[in-house]
């Protein structure tokens, strides 16, 4: 239950009502004084107060709810831990079949994240970014791929040709161009479009010093 509409002989009555409902407290929620209510005289005419309380939107809480949720129907019970720094949130998951979140090279961990940001910033009056990680997940991942970059840019050098890579998500990309942005001899750039984005690796021609 999230929204009561409650009467009460003072507004303030009727808010203790509405609470008592939603087993909330004053300070998480929204007040709409409907009717403020008429004492009357002598009791003729007298008109009841009438309020309508809403749950604030908690915009981890939604998060969490969410995962859980996609996490059950998947079959996977899971531990969540958060970590905020003012807009950015990082949720860290944890729990068995935790591999069946994550998926082949983070693909359903990438969706699920994707989904969560949409879910955060649906009914949130500010815009708030999600960071989804499953027991480290995102750092194993991130070495490997500068590893990766590394053993591509070698052979890009060594054959002389670019070399182009799977598609790969915004900063997943931005950790192979960091890779190689000192790398001497490489150059990297993004092509295609959306979910076909890709970088290639590409050997430049040095200049004699």
């Amino acid at each position: 239950m999230k929204e009561v509409t409650a009467v009460g002989q003072t507004v303030d009555a009727a808010v203790e009502s509405a609470l008592a409902q939603l087993k909330t407290t004053k300070n998480q929620v929204e007040i709409i004084v409907v009717d403020e209510g008429k004492k009357g005289f002598f009791g003729f005419g007298a008109r009841s107060a009438k309020v309508t309380v809403k749950k604030k939107v908690d915009p981890v809480e939604t998060v969490k709810g969410f995962l859980k949720d996609v996490s059950e129907k998947m079959g996977v019970t899971i531990d969540i831990q958060v970590k905020q720094n003012g807009k950015n949130i990082l949720f860290e998951l944890s729990g068995e079949k935790i591999a069946l979140l994550i998926g082949k090279r983070g693909q359903t961990l990438n969706s699920i994240q994707y989904l969560a940001q949409l879910v955060i910033n649906r009914e949130s009056k500010e815009y708030f970014k999600v960071m989804l990680d499953a027991e480290g997940y995102r750092e194993r991942r991130k070495q490997a791929l500068i590893q990766l970059a590394e053993r591509i840019a070698y052979k890009a050098v060594k054959i002389g040709k670019e070399i182009p890579l799977e598609p790969m998500p915004a900063d997943e990309r931005k950790t192979i161009h960091t890779a190689l942005v000192s790398f001497k001899g490489i150059k990297t750039y993004s092509s295609g479009e959306d979910a076909k984005r890709h970088i290639i690796v590409a050997p430049v021609k040095l200049k004699n010093r």
